[in-house]
Parts: structure tokens; C-alpha cells; sequence
């Protein structure tokens, strides 16, 4: 088969929605098919029929310009139009004794000509009429039913078809008759369901760009396209755009097995979405022209858009009320410290804000139900294995088709819409609706035959449309748009509230925490400061007994003289760090630009690392750069880092000890590398906390150096941490802001 061409073999079960019906390369039996290089006019490709109809050889056709096969002032028109890139308008044209019109449209590259039988118009005088007369009652209808039916009876009188349908699709593209108007003798089809395999996707796609089509003679003899394959694109032609192209051969059998000899379809747009279709059957073959299908269209738009405003008048109604209650349940939420109580416990309550039989809370792990709902259990395994893994809203008519577990709770919670709220994951706020237990008539057994051939099931058409009635389980009523907008208003609610309880909770404990910093920081300046009296009064009674009366203590008591002393020291220390923290917190900052390396070799000599540590080896980056900060805090930092690496490497045989620095995204980080003992990294947060110690006894420090440290890096809005592994050292790096070279 040529490349793109279209088979009917190839339309199995499986794939009915992918049935290329563009490209059928056929006509029907009523009309002329002509495609020309929207460049050259010239005719490429022609339907069979072309002789029958027009009286000219499809050899005098093909290759030659449009102006020598069509009257010139329609090729010519056609021409200048398109040179101009303006709208293509059909154009009357005579033939012997007989009227045609050609209705172009463009395909890519391709110009498409219909070219069909002008026919007979409707009075326009009498059509407005009767068009002045559906949009007084349409206008007047109370409910969407009424003005579908309204539209039926008038597209009856208008075209005179046997019967007239409203077809209307679900959110399943299956279908429903909302509307009928037919000839006595018909048996009525009225409230019949049709499965979505009747009209696939690629059809509704057709509708929804072409708006109208007929076909004039169900048993028509289609006519071929010659040649079958384009002679410039080397590939069957999309000839979507033409309303003459042929119909899905599945299609025409469809329509056999109904006894329909001739059809016209129109397509319903709500929202740019396709809602529904005018459905017309004829008995007999039945052919009206073009502008009869355009009033047709027209008709079904003016229908499209009073819909329209029927259903947004219904949307902002029922928004409107669930909004009242919205509103209510924001004072209750905000005036109630529990959020879930508000919603829960006072009128109206969450569930109130649609038409469902219950709902539930899921918040911190916790349950909380209104109305008829599933078990609280069933509830928490519902959102652990199955809203976990769906979006922030989740709905559904049939939970059960998509969730097996939920066929145990049907009754109550058939339907389901959902939405998550809060920090947690697991925060959901539902809505449940009962089963509609209900019996829906299809028109014959909507479950699709096929036929087996080498192995595939290949598609048929259903032979009967009898009414089949099946009992519908585990449906509920659908959630209409507005429901969908009253909980997404809700949730934002919520959520706002949330958000405003915790900025407020936040402000207040960080009020709290600030106010108890300061006074922890006086108290820590005071008790140190009132300290140092008695300390000394300790400390010098000690010494003198070690220094007069050492002689006459025994060993025991010289000991504990000893023991007072050494104490005394360690708390005189203790009671220096302590004070050199508060004064950290309480001190204001004097930033000044500060020469790193002076400092470091200030530090050094404060800590007479020549004499107390001889044998360790200590290198400085000549480059160190200067930085902006406070001199005594800066100077306080450097030192109990540089103290700390002394202490911890002196112990190595090679103790040694490098201060330098590098870059990093335009900062300069500074760091301090020992080889000493160093430490399990688990404690890497742990000792820049006040008192926090990781080494053993047998290094003396109070626990407060590295807390000074960090408390000035905090203070200079910097950072400071440490990288270390037990016995390779420690190396501790610092970040301070607006550093200079």
C-alpha cells in the first residue's frame, strides 16, 4: 500500500481512536473533491466522479491550471485572494444548465475545492423569523434540557429531518440523547447512553475544527481520489477541511445498522471544549446545500453561546452560595484558635459547602468526620495508598473503578474529591458522595463486537440499538465545576489562615526568645561579675595556707589546699568566658576594615605559642585578606580557634598548624588546619553549643571558647563550620561578610 494511505483492516479494537478518517481518499457520491498547489492552482488530485458531474474529463483535469477546468472569474478570484492572504469565500458558477457552488478551503499546501450542487436556500426572511422566535425561547427556558429541546424542534422544522437529536458527551466522551424531536412512526431515542467508541477521538477532533457535516446517501458509491497518492507530497492528502470527503467505512456501517439513509451532525462548543452535537437522521437520502449547513452552524452556535450563558449564570449562582458559606466558615476559622474545630464543629461546617453526604479532615495524622463517611481506618488507608500518590485535587464519580478498596464503602463514598492543605503530606481536606444507584439505557449493548481475523480482533459496528438497560454500581453524581471552585477557594482559605496563625506564633516566640536572650545574657554578666568577689576571697585564703602554712598540713590537707586552688582557677577562667559571651550578645558592632593576617599573629604571640608550643609548626598564608568586622570580636574568633588548634595537635609528634584561605562564589573563606586528635563528625553541630565538650580530660577548656566563636560569626551574619575525622585533625573554616581584598 502507498505510503499513508488509508485501510480499513488496520482499525481494530485497540485502536478505533486512531482511525485516520483525514486522509480517506475518497468523495462522496454528491459532490467533486479538487486539490491544487496553493501556490500553481494547478490541479494535482480529483475524485473519479468528476465526469458524471461536472461533464469533464478527469484527464483534462489533472496538471492543469484551475483556470482552464473551473470559469475564470472563480479561478481568478481565488487567486487574488489568496495573493492578498485574504478570507476564501464559496463562489457560484454555471455549467450547461446547472448551478454549482465551490467551497474552497486550505490544507497546508494544498487548496481544497468542494464543488457540489448550489440547491436551494432557505428564506432568509422566514429563518429569522424562526430564529427570532428559538432565542425569545431559549431565553426563556428554565432549565438546559428545555433549550436543548427547544433547539431540536427548531432544526426539525427548519430541515424537515426524520429525527432530530441533542447528543451530549460526559467527562468519558460517552454520550446521551438530552433532547429528541422525530416523525410519529419512529421509535424514540430519547435518554439512550452510547458508549465513546460510537464517536472516537479523531472524529470529535473533525467536529470540532469543520463545526458541519452531512452525508447525503448512507449507501452512497464513494468516489476515489486520483491519483491516491499526491504527486508533490509523495503521501495521501489531509482533506479534513472538506466537508465532501468520504466517511469511515465503520462509520456508514453504524449508521446502516441503524436504517438512517442520510445524516446531518453539528457540533456544540462550550468553552472551546465539544459538549455535545445536533444529531438529524433521515430515512431516505437527503441533501442540503451548503448555506442551509452554514444556517444549520449559525443556529448551532447562537445554541453554543445562550448554553454558554446558562451555565455560566448557573456556575456563579452556585459559587455565589457556596461562597456565603465560605465566608462563614473564615470567621469561624479565625475567631476559633482549632482550625479543624471551625470547620467541623459550628454551622455551617466544611461539607456544607457542596452537595455531598460527608466529608473528612485529615490533619497532623489525626481524623475528623462530618456526615456519612467511610470508617476512620478506611479513611487513613484510602490516603496512605491512594491520595499519596495523586496531585493537590483529586476527583472522581467512581472511586472504586480506580481504587478496588472502596467498592466496601460505595454506599457511602462512591464519589470523591479531594484537596491537600497544611505543611504535612499527609493534610487532606474530602468530600464524599454516595452511590447513585440508578438503571442507564443504551442503545444496544454498548460493549464493542469484533471480528477475529489472523490473530487481531478487528472492529464492527454494533447490528442492533434496542433498548439495553444495565444497572449502574459504584457511581455517584458528578462534580461540576463549581464544586471544584468552591473547595479551591476553600483550600486557599485555609491555607492563608494557616499561614497568618503561624506568622503569628513565629513573631510571638521569636518576641519571647529575644527578650529571654537579653535577660539570659544580663544574667550570665551579672552572676559572672558577682561571682569574682567571693572567687577571690577563696582563691587568696588558699594561698595563703599554701604559702605560710604548708609545712604544718598533713598530706591530705595539702592536697585539698591544692585541689581549692586549682578550682578557683579553672572557675576564675570559666567566669572570663562566660563574661567574654555576654559581652558578644550585648556589645554593638564597630565594623572597621581589619587586617586578618595582624590578627592572627597577634594571636599567636597572645598565646606565646613559641615558648608553650615549641614544636609545633605553624604556617600563614602571606596572602591572607583583609576583612570588615569588629576588631575585638574578630580578634576574640581567631584567637579561640588558633588556641583550639594548638591544644588539640600538641599532643602529635609533628604537631602542625596552617591558616589560610580560598575562594568561593566571590567570598573568601577562611580556615584553621590541625593534625590533632580530632573528632567523630557526628559532633560537628554539637560543640559550638555553650559548654558542649567532645575531647577527653586530658584537654583543660571550659566548652565555651567555640560558642564565643560562633556567637561572633552569628553576629557578623557569616558562617562557621568545621570539617574533622578522629586522629587526622580538625580544620575549621569562616565566612565573614563583606570581606575586601
Amino acid at each position: 500500500m502507498a505510503k499513508g494511505a488509508y485501510s480499513e483492516q488496520e482499525i481494530t479494537l485497540t485502536n478505533c481512536d486512531r482511525e485516520p478518517i483525514h486522509i480517506i481518499g475518497k468523495a462522496q457520491e454528491h459532490g467533486v473533491i479538487m486539490i491544487c498547489d496553493v501556490n500553481t492552482l494547478s490541479v494535482s488530485q480529483c475524485s473519479e466522479n468528476a465526469k458524471s458531474i461536472l461533464g469533464i474529463d478527469l484527464a483534462t483535469i489533472l496538471g492543469a491550471p484551475l483556470i482552464e477546468v473551473l470559469p475564470k472569474k472563480v479561478a481568478k478570484s481565488f487567486k487574488r485572494k489568496l495573493k492578498n492572504n485574504e478570507s476564501l469565500l464559496p463562489r457560484k458558477f454555471k455549467l450547461g444548465d446547472q448551478k454549482f457552488l465551490c467551497i474552497p478551503s486550505i490544507s497546508k499546501d494544498f487548496l481544497i475545492l468542494d464543488i457540489e450542487p448550489s440547491g436551494k436556500s432557505l428564506d432568509p426572511v422566514g429563518f429569522q423569523e424562526q430564529l427570532t422566535k428559538i432565542l425569545a425561547e431559549l431565553n426563556d427556558s428554565d432549565s438546559v434540557n428545555d433549550m436543548c429541546q427547544q433547539a431540536a424542534m427548531l432544526v426539525k422544522h427548519l430541515f424537515d429531518y426524520d429525527r432530530v437529536m441533542i447528543y451530549k458527551f460526559d467527562e468519558d466522551w460517552n454520550g446521551e440523547v438530552v433532547a429528541e424531536v422525530k416523525e410519529p412512526q419512529l421509535e424514540s431515542w430519547l435518554g439512550l447512553h452510547y458508549p465513546a467508541t460510537d464517536i472516537p477521538k479523531p472524529a470529535r477532533d473533525i467536529f470540532m475544527k469543520q463545526g458541519v457535516r452531512i452525508i447525503s446517501d448512507v449507501n452512497y458509491k464513494a468516489s476515489p481520489i486520483i491519483p491516491e497518492i499526491s504527486p508533490i507530497t509523495g503521501q495521501a492528502s489531509d482533506i479534513s477541511s472538506s466537508e465532501l470527503r468520504a466517511v469511515s467505512p465503520i462509520h456508514i456501517e453504524y449508521l446502516q445498522n441503524m436504517r438512517v439513509g442520510a445524516s446531518l451532525t453539528a457540533a456544540i462548543i462550550l468553552n472551546r471544549e465539544l459538549w455535545g452535537l445536533v444529531a438529524c437522521h433521515h430515512s431516505t437520502p437527503k441533501f442540503i446545500n451548503y448555506h442551509q449547513r452554514q444556517s444549520c452552524l449559525f443556529l448551532t452556535q447562537v445554541f453554543s453561546n445562550k448554553l454558554a450563558l446558562k451555565t455560566t449564570n448557573l456556575f456563579l449562582a452556585k459559587t455565589s452560595a457556596s461562597d456565603e458559606i465560605r465566608k462563614k466558615l473564615v470567621l469561624q476559622m479565625t475567631s476559633i484558635n482549632n482550625i479543624v474545630h471551625a470547620l467541623c464543629n459550628f454551622d455551617p461546617t466544611f461539607v456544607d459547602i457542596l452537595d455531598c453526604g460527608g466529608g473528612a479532615i485529615v490533619k497532623d495524622g489525626e481524623i475528623y468526620t462530618c456526615g456519612e463517611t467511610p470508617e476512620k481506618k478506611e479513611i487513613a488507608k484510602l490516603c496512605d495508598h491512594f491520595l499519596v500518590n495523586k496531585g493537590t485535587y483529586f476527583s472522581s464519580k467512581s472511586l472504586s473503578n480506580l481504587y478496588p478498596e472502596a467498592s466496601k464503602f460505595k454506599a457511602k463514598a462512591s464519589g470523591i474529591l479531594s484537596a491537600r492543605f497544611g505543611n504535612e503530606e499527609g493534610d487532606y481536606i474530602i468530600w464524599f458522595r454516595p452511590e447513585a444507584k440508578e438503571t442507564v439505557s443504551w442503545g444496544g449493548n454498548p460493549q464493542k463486537k469484533g471480528f477475529i481475523k489472523n490473530g487481531i480482533e478487528y472492529l464492527t459496528p454494533r447490528k442492533s440499538f434496542e433498548r439495553w438497560a444495565e444497572k449502574v454500581s459504584g457511581i455517584a453524581k458528578p462534580w461540576a465545576d463549581y464544586d471544584l471552585e468552591a473547595v479551591s477557594s476553600l483550600r486557599e482559605s485555609i491555607i492563608h489562615i494557616l499561614v497568618k496563625k503561624q506568622k503569628d506564633e513565629i513573631y510571638s516566640l521569636n518576641s519571647r526568645l529575644v527578650e529571654a536572650n537579653k535577660e539570659l545574657e544580663t544574667f550570665s554578666y551579672s552572676v559572672s561579675h558577682d561571682l569574682r568577689a567571693p572567687l577571690r576571697g577563696i582563691d587568696g585564703y588558699a594561698r595563703i595556707l599554701q604559702d605560710h602554712y604548708w609545712d604544718r598540713l598533713d598530706d591530705y590537707s595539702q592536697k585539698a589546699v591544692k585541689t581549692i586552688v586549682k578550682s578557683a582557677g579553672e572557675m576564675d577562667t570559666m567566669i572570663d568566658d562566660i563574661l567574654s559571651y555576654s559581652k558578644v550578645g550585648q556589645t554593638k558592632l564597630s565594623k572597621q576594615l581589619l587586617s586578618i593576617k595582624q590578627i592572627v599573629t597577634n594571636a599567636i604571640e597572645a598565646q606565646n605559642a613559641e615558648n608553650n608550643y615549641p614544636s609545633t609548626i605553624i604556617k600563614i598564608d602571606e596572602n591572607l585578606p583583609k576583612a570588615v568586622g569588629d576588631r575585638r570580636m574578630i580578634s576574640q574568633l581567631i584567637n579561640n580557634l588558633i588556641s583550639n588548634a594548638l591544644k588539640y595537635s600538641s599532643k602529635e609528634k609533628l604537631p602542625e598548624i596552617e591558616i589560610g584561605f580560598f575562594k568561593k562564589k566571590e567570598e573568601n573563606v577562611y580556615f584553621i588546619k590541625d593534625n590533632g586528635v580530632g573528632f567523630d563528625p557526628k559532633y560537628k553541630e554539637k560543640i559550638f553549643k555553650l559548654f558542649s565538650r567532645v575531647a577527653s580530660k586530658d584537654y583543660l577548656g571550659t566548652g565555651i571558647g567555640l560558642s564565643i566563636a560562633k556567637k561572633v560569626v552569628d553576629k557578623h551574619n557569616g558562617q562557621l563550620w568545621v570539617e574533622t575525622e578522629p586522629g587526622k585533625g580538625s580544620v575549621f573554616y569562616f565566612i565573614l561578610p563583606d570581606f575586601e581584598e
